[in-house]
């Protein structure tokens, strides 16, 4: 089915494989092709890309899996998010235009919404966007009054297991916490406590990621470790730092600290946080991703109110409006401190200032 206009393999590419290669290649380039074309562009209603779009997310695409296999020494069908910041760091500094440059963009999103759709991947957000006046600036972000709402849905988003869906002793064991928790004698603790006690891993992620403006992966890498509940920072060390090779400290308010230490106590109830340091997990189990988070914040903005019609909701709006506020409310580098950017430039879109001034910061911007 996918060769009509739209290449499947292109001649740079032949030269590139040999011929198992090559069949493994075609195949996979059809599939992918055959999804854009009758279910890309909206999986859920069945509707594909126009043919023209096809065929450029197709050659650019291509340019994007050769550029791979020349960074790893061959050929892979593995591609990963790495990969994709890296392809779009080259071509961000080329000579080509901002339009060129937010095209090939778009395909590569649009490759990793595949593989998250049709092979169980995750897909791909960044927060590079080109405009015409030649800069890469941040896209949509948080006004400071949606921060506020977002920040109050989270307390009205999820709760600890209904009393009637546990058993004797999983009832038992709740019970314990909610004792702890309410301030009463374990035997006391009634059916309509349950009703009462909202579970804070919600507040705990969405607070952490409007003080830190989390990105996706470094939410799927977040472990107990991380926080530091006596200095009340996050503490991020290189091997997980996402983009850098740097350890980072990153200021935290009061409240965030607050719901971090509720949570940290209330995930011992859990069994599935059972010899797992990952500090958030989805209800099955899995690390959040792209996709969860989109989805979460989805649900928050239905919870505040928030209109999302006309707006790409991502997790990314949370970061962008902590690099816009942060360096409106303190300075560049404070931003570039806060939100973990390596290079002052990235930064530049929206001297290390100290832990303590980024907090103060914080609290005005909340």
């Amino acid at each position: 089915m996918g060769d009509r206009d739209a290449p499947l393999v292109t001649g740079p590419s032949e030269e590139y494989l040999n011929e198992r290669q090559l069949v493994m290649y075609r195949s996979w380039r059809e599939d992918f092709i055959d999804w854009l074309r009758y279910e890309g562009k909206d999986p859920d209603r069945v509707e594909g890309y126009a043919e023209a779009t096809v065929a450029k997310t197709a050659h650019r695409t291509g340019q994007f899996l050769r550029w791979v296999w020349d960074q790893e020494d061959g050929f892979t069908l593995s591609v990963t998010h790495d990969h994709a910041d890296g392809f779009m760091k080259e071509v961000t500094y080329t000579d080509h235009s901002n339009s060129h440059k937010s095209n090939t963009q778009k395909a590569i999103k649009r490759l990793f919404k595949w593989l998250s759709h049709e092979r169980g991947g995750e897909e791909w957000e960044t927060d590079r966007s080109f405009s015409n006046s030649g800069a890469s600036n941040p896209r949509d972000f948080l006004t400071l009054e949606e921060r506020r709402q977002i920040r109050e849905a989270a307390l009205e988003y999820g709760s600890i297991p209904a009393y009637n869906d546990l058993s004797p002793g999983e009832r038992d064991r709740w019970k314990g916490y909610l004792a702890k928790r309410l301030q009463k004698p374990k035997e006391e603790v009634e059916p309509d406590d349950w009703n009462r006690a909202n579970g804070w891993k919600i507040p705990s992620l969405v607070w952490t990621s409007l003080d830190a403006g989390l990105r996706p992966i470094e939410v799927e890498r977040a472990t107990v470790d991380w926080v530091d509940l006596d200095n009340g920072v996050l503490r991020i060390p290189a091997s997980d730092s996402s983009k850098n090779e740097d350890n980072w400290i990153v200021s935290l308010t009061g409240d965030t600290i607050t719901a971090l230490e509720r949570w940290i106590s209330e995930r011992d109830n859990y069994e599935k946080y059972d010899e797992r340091d990952e500090l958030w997990l989805t209800r099955e189990a899995n690390p959040y991703g792209s996709s969860s988070l989109r989805y979460l914040l989805g649900r928050l903005f239905e919870v505040a109110g928030i209109e999302s019609r006309n707006r790409q909701v991502s997790w990314y709006l949370i970061r962008h409006s902590v690099g816009t506020y942060m360096t409106r409310e303190e300075d560049l580098a404070a931003a570039q401190a806060q939100l973990r950017h390596k290079s002052a430039e990235t930064t530049m879109k929206y001297d290390n200032a100290p832990v303590e001034d980024r907090r103060d910061a914080l609290e005005r911007m909340n």
